[in-house]
């Protein structure tokens, strides 16, 4: 399955989520994350971030069984072009 997940926290408060979420997919943009991930693992990862969030904080889930059913396109440097280099 082919996830994207954004969130919107404090300020002070954005290395949370994003620790987090850097375990499970790629750090798309300042708080955007994209990528493949089981269907267990985005449970486990919806329920890790629940518990995190406080009041006024979100995330959004976007899933998708495949990444071919979504039509991605990126204006300007694609974040991901930097994960085929090492």
């Amino acid at each position: 399955m082919y996830a994207i997940i954004v969130y919107d926290v404090r300020a002070d408060r954005t290395h949370k989520p994003r620790k987090l979420l850097r375990r499970y997919l790629t750090h798309a943009q300042n708080s955007v994350f994209e990528g493949e991930i089981s269907a267990g693992d985005l449970k486990t990862l919806r329920a890790k971030l629940q518990s995190m969030l406080h009041a006024d904080e979100s995330a959004i889930v976007y899933a998708a069984d495949a990444e071919q059913y979504l039509d991605r396109s990126v204006v300007g440097d694609d974040p991901r072009e930097d994960h085929k280099f090492i």
